[in-house]
C-alpha cells in the first residue's frame, strides 16, 4: 500500500477509536511552479495562466489534506503566479477557516526593486481584505482548520552575501548566483481538543551558518509558548542538524529534497514537549505536482 493511504487507514482507524488525531504538514510551495511533469523551461519557468488560477496548487494541497500546515516561498498578489493569494488559496482548498500570511519581500524577489517585509505586509483571515494594500508579497504562511487563539511573527535579517544556488530548470537544474532574503517565521497557539499547544514554520537562509543563527533565534522566540509544540519548515540545513541544534526532537528522518528526486532533507518537523505515544503515524514524505519540494506530514495525536 502507498505510503499515504497507509497514512490515511491509520488515521481513519484512530478517529473510529475517538482519537483526537491532527495531521501537521509543512510544504516549500516554490510559489506554485509545476516541477514533475514539467511544463517548466529555463527561460520561462511557468507557464502563463489567468489571473488568480492557481488550481494545481490547490490540487496538490489536497492530496496532502492537511489539518495545520506551514508553507514557505509563498506568493502573495504576484504577475508570476497569476495574482493568486497562495495561503488564501490553500486555506480555501482545505476547509481551513483560520490563516495568516507574513511577507518577508515586498516586490518580486530577485528581481530590482524589492524590500524587506514589514508589519503592515502582515495579513490573515481575521483582517478585512479590502483595506489590504495589495503590493506583490512574497514569504511564509501557516493555515489551520483547529481554532487560533494567537498569532506571533518574526523576522531574520539576510546575510550580506550572494552564493550560488541550484535552481529548477529543464532540461536540467542550473546555477545561478543569489542574494540572500529577509526570511520569516509564524507562530500560532492552538485550541486543540485537549488543550492548547503551539505550531510554527519557518523558512530560513541557505547561506551557512546564517541558518543555524536564525535556528537559534527561533528557539529563543518559541521559548516562553505553550508546549507541546510543532515546529515546521525549510531549514536549508540537512539530516539532524536542526533537532541537535534545538535540542527538540525530529519527527521526520527522509530526504526531501529535489521532489523528484530526493537525496537530501531540508525540510523538517520538529517537536518539544510531545510525548513519543502522540506520533500516530510514520511521517510521509510527498512530491507532487508544484515546486522542487517535497510536502511533508505527519499525524499527530494531541
Amino acid at each position: 500500500m502507498h505510503a499515504l493511504a497507509r497514512q490515511q487507514s491509520r488515521l481513519k482507524k484512530r478517529r473510529e477509536r475517538n482519537h483526537v488525531t491532527i495531521r501537521f504538514a509543512t510544504f516549500n510551495l516554490l510559489h506554485g511552479v509545476p516541477i514533475l511533469g514539467a511544463t517548466a523551461t529555463s527561460q520561462q519557468p511557468v507557464a502563463a495562466m489567468p489571473p488568480g488560477d492557481d488550481a494545481l496548487l490547490r490540487e496538490a494541497v489536497c492530496a496532502i489534506n492537511a489539518d495545520i500546515i506551514g508553507l514557505q516561498e509563498v506568493d502573495v498578489w504576484q504577475p508570476r503566479s497569476a495574482m493568486a493569494h497562495q495561503v488564501e488559496s490553500v486555506a480555501h482548498a482545505l476547509g481551513a477557516e483560520h490563516w495568516l500570511f507574513a511577507a518577508s519581500v515586498s516586490g518580486t524577489p530577485g528581481e530590482q526593486g524589492w524590500t524587506s517585509g514589514s508589519d503592515s505586509h502582515i495579513h490573515g483571515s481575521a483582517d478585512d481584505g479590502h483595506a489590504i494594500d495589495q503590493t506583490p508579497l512574497y514569504g511564509v504562511g501557516l493555515v489551520s482548520r483547529l481554532p487560533v487563539l494567537s498569532w506571533q511573527t518574526e523576522r531574520f535579517d539576510p546575510a550580506p552575501l550572494s552564493l550560488p544556488l541550484m535552481v529548477p530548470s529543464q532540461p536540467r537544474p542550473r546555477f545561478i548566483k543569489v542574494a540572500d532574503e529577509p526570511r520569516s517565521a509564524i507562530a500560532a497557539v492552538i485550541q486543540g481538543q485537549h488543550g492548547v499547544f503551539t505550531v510554527a514554520t519557518a523558512h530560513l537562509s541557505f547561506v551557512p551558518g546564517y541558518n543555524v543563527k536564525q535556528l537559534r533565534q527561533l528557539r529563543t522566540w518559541l521559548a516562553g509558548l505553550p508546549r507541546p509544540l510543532i515546529v515546521m519548515g525549510d531549514f536549508n540545513l540537512p539530516g539532524n542538524l536542526p533537532a541537535r541544534i534545538t535540542g527538540y526532537t525530529s519527527l521526520v528522518k527522509q530526504a526531501t529534497y529535489p521532489s523528484m528526486r530526493p537525496t537530501a532533507q531540508l525540510d523538517h518537523i520538529l517537536a518539544d514537549g510531545l510525548m513519543p505515544s502522540a506520533i500516530a503515524s510514520p511521517a510521509v514524505v510527498q512530491p507532487l505536482s508544484v515546486s522542487d519540494h517535497a510536502a511533508v506530514s505527519i499525524d499527530l495525536d494531541l
